[in-house]
């Protein structure tokens, strides 16, 4: 009798203890692009929406400019739950999860309307409960528009035939380089970082990127004064969250993170789009020559790219295709 009267008296006694507030909680965020660029500003602004939802209980701390390490290690490190989120390319990813080539491969995406109306319908959220389901010890939680990707180089290109003999920088990817030997030039696979000084240097012609990156990264001011309208590549960007940190995230607050990711995901793009008209003015300024070229002639030549990479992926290809 004793005993149970005890745990009466313990279990009344617990019953008398007010409920423990969650514990605050601070997510570190990291990104390779700068302060102010808009997959940077719109992390940030999830975070004031974490913050406002939860009175201050959860928060975002952001690392943009590479100061936690270029991609490479940011992946590592968020997959170990040092780095809690992560902007990241799907050039990482794609060798953990192949589904997520499809998005990397020439003009699969007819121009970004199209990527978007992708991104944001099933096919997109499939793509990231892919990443989710993997090994990667990620959580998908939403894109980041990319924009399209067009070739700079010293010389200006119209036609394939203009990239014959041109080294050009692509990402670390097969595929890319790939692309870039299909499109009639020679691919060379840098880091991002190295590509300012080669420019500079003539160990590469030319590279290939986004108004804003070709900007931002200063690349324009190397020898490089020429932009292909080419937008061979239409690329989303994912966010993803450590699956360590996601785990211990009760389900309310999971909820509230792959919400205000969401909100993220349409904020960065209205960002962009002013971001890209704001850039493609300030490079015209700088005296960058913009050339409209006939982009049906690169995506004829980048067949054979599509038929190799493509293989495993026809019917996701034809899904992609088929959306309005």
């Amino acid at each position: 009798m004793n005993i149970r009267r005890t745990l009466i008296a313990a279990s009344v006694a617990l019953s008398l203890v007010p409920a423990l507030p969650a514990l605050a909680q601070t997510l570190k965020a990291a990104d390779t692009h700068p302060a102010g660029y808009p997959t940077v500003v719109a992390v940030e602004n999830m975070g004031k929406r974490l913050e406002a939802a939860t009175n201050g209980r959860m928060k975002i701390q952001m690392f943009p400019g590479a100061v936690l390490g270029q991609e490479k290690e940011t992946v590592e490190q968020t997959q170990i739950g040092a780095i809690q989120i992560a902007r990241i390319s799907l050039g990482v990813i794609g060798p953990v999860v192949p589904e997520v080539d499809v998005f990397n491969m020439p003009f699969v995406f007819r121009d970004i309307a199209h990527m978007r109306a992708v991104i944001d319908g099933p096919i997109g959220d499939e793509l990231l409960q892919k990443v989710t389901d993997s090994p990667a010890k990620l959580v998908g939680l939403g894109w980041m528009d990319g924009g399209a990707r067009s070739l700079y180089t010293k010389k200006p290109v119209h036609t394939p035939a203009d990239l014959k003999g041109q080294k050009v920088r692509m990402m670390g990817n097969p595929l890319f380089v790939d692309t870039m030997n299909a499109m009639g030039g020679n691919g060379i696979a840098m880091s991002y970082g190295e590509v300012f000084t080669a420019l500079q240097t003539g160990v590469i012609d030319g590279a290939e990127n986004n108004p804003p990156s070709y900007f931002t990264a200063n690349h324009y001011n190397t020898p490089a004064k020429y932009y292909a309208q080419t937008n061979h590549l239409i690329i989303p960007e994912i966010l993803v969250m450590s699956k360590v940190s996601w785990d211990k995230l009760s389900p309310a607050d999971q909820a509230l993170v792959k919400k205000s990711a969401r909100e993220a995901q349409l904020d960065q793009r209205a960002l962009w789009d002013k971001s890209v008209a704001d850039y493609t003015a300030k490079l015209k300024a700088a005296g960058i020559e913009f050339i409209p070229v006939d982009q049906k002639v690169f995506f004829d030549a980048t067949a054979p790219v599509r038929a190799k990479y493509g293989a495993k992926f026809t019917d996701l290809m034809k899904r992609i295709g088929d959306v309005k």
